[in-house]
């Protein structure tokens, strides 16, 4: 099957056909303004892939997945793709959802709808389990994939830490020099990671914005090529493939409501535009009721939907990875949100702190505090009773909670210590 496609950019439609690098429309680009989300990217477009596959939808998948999904790529072939295992993540279903923790009285959270003898299924798609513990692999795999398949040797990217040290422990896989640049504040243990795997790190004194126009700069100084989320479309592409895998862990079939933590808009754009091309293809009939949750101290994309002009708020909130001012792919997340119906919510930072805790009691899964969010967005429609009665509800755990334990440090509390010689167990475990 022939891999074609072409680029077409979310704002005015200008379509790019070639193989060599590509970022922002050249047509927007000269449009953008300072504190602005940027007019301008590119969005893949795989025009014959439909066309070429046959059979009912069960059989188009499989003989898409049997080709690696190489026709809904832009690459030349898949020897170029990392060693590593990524992607091909866990759907855990949750079926202890509704039952209270043993020793405690049920949490009022997790109370059992009214029509609790058909309940809405729960199930968590753990992206911690790629080889950085954080869904950016996905997005680092196909870029790092790209400049080898195009002989680049250096990759530079901008971070808060986990696209950061995706992209370098993916580079460090494939013997590529991987730069980046992160705000100085960034959490010590994502810090620690990118370091670990022989990338250059750049600590800014400013934030990811910041972080961010001095990647592009530097790729455009040095011929460097830039992963920067939004900015290289190829991004988008990679991350799509969460949504497929979905689709089939699923049973062929779509979720009903899919939780997606939201900062710069790519991973709901990534997820969305997966869904989109099995719609094209074929495939799916329609496409799944996708909620982009935000903290409730960085909400840029929920506030500015609908606005005519963006206003930036300035953003705090404890998930440093979806805390964002302006959001990089705010016009193509946007557009998708519009155009199919999606749903947005706020969570505050208490919530994400309490549903990282609820999350990691009930299933054994220790998640950071960006995708503790998505959980706890769906959390919040299980309480206000949003879930349709035997519906299929995913939230996407997008990075391991290791990756920041100071986060959560006010939800930890460690017990005295056991003095042997003055305590006994019977006094240790009386009711």
């Amino acid at each position: 099957m022939a891999n074609i496609f072409h680029y077409e950019c979310c704002n005015c439609g200008h379509t790019i056909s070639t193989r060599e690098a590509v970022y922002l429309c050249p047509v927007c680009e000269p449009l953008n303004k300072p504190g602005q989300p940027p007019l301008g990217v590119l969005k893949v477009i795989y025009p014959d892939a439909g066309r070429l596959l046959h059979g009912d939808p069960e059989t188009r998948f499989r003989n898409l997945k049997n080709e690696g999904f190489l026709p809904l790529l832009p690459l030349p072939d898949l020897t170029c793709q990392p060693p590593l295992r990524i992607g091909n993540t866990p759907l855990y279903k949750l079926d202890n959802f509704y039952k209270p923790f043993p020793g405690n009285a049920p949490d009022t959270s997790l109370k059992a709808p009214s029509h609790v003898s058909d309940s809405p299924e729960i199930f968590i798609k753990d992206d911690s389990q790629n080889p950085t513990f954080s869904f950016k692999d996905r997005a680092s795999a196909l870029v790092s994939g790209w400049a080898a398949a195009h002989g680049k040797q250096t990759i530079i990217a901008a971070s808060t830490g986990n696209a950061g040290s995706s992209l370098a422990g993916i580079c460090a896989s494939q013997r590529q020099r991987a730069v980046i640049f992160v705000p100085a504040s960034a959490p010590r243990a994502k810090l620690t990671q990118i370091v670990m795997y022989g990338a250059r790190i750049i600590p800014v004194r400013g934030n990811y914005d910041m972080a961010f126009d001095l990647t592009v700069k530097a790729s455009r100084l040095f011929g460097f090529y830039n992963r920067n989320t939004a900015f290289n479309p190829l991004t988008v592409e990679g991350k799509k493939l969460a949504a497929m895998e979905l689709y089939e862990q699923l049973g062929f079939r779509c979720p009903d409501r899919l939780f997606i933590p939201v900062g710069d808009g790519v991973i709901l754009a990534g997820l969305y535009k997966g869904f989109e091309d099995l719609l094209h293809c074929g495939i799916i009939e329609q496409i799944p009721v996708i909620i982009a949750v935000q903290a409730e101290g960085s909400r840029n994309l929920m506030d500015n939907l609908h606005r005519g002009q963006f206003i930036a708020r300035s953003s705090s909130t404890i998930a440093d990875s979806i805390s964002v001012d302006i959001p990089r792919n705010f016009h193509m997340a946007a557009g998708f949100l519009k155009k199919y119906q999606g749903e947005t919510i706020a969570v505050t930072d208490q919530e994400i702190i309490e549903a990282a805790g609820n999350l990691a009691r009930m299933s054994g899964i220790f998640a950071e505090p960006a995708a503790a969010a998505a959980f706890a967005g769906l959390l919040k429609y299980n309480r206000e009773e949003r879930l349709s009665p035997g519906s299929k509800n995913v939230a996407l755990l997008t990075g391991s909670g290791l990756k920041d334990p100071e986060a959560v440090r006010s939800a930890v509390v460690l017990p005295e210590p056991f003095d042997p010689e003055k305590d006994t167990l019977e006094h240790l475990f009386e009711k």
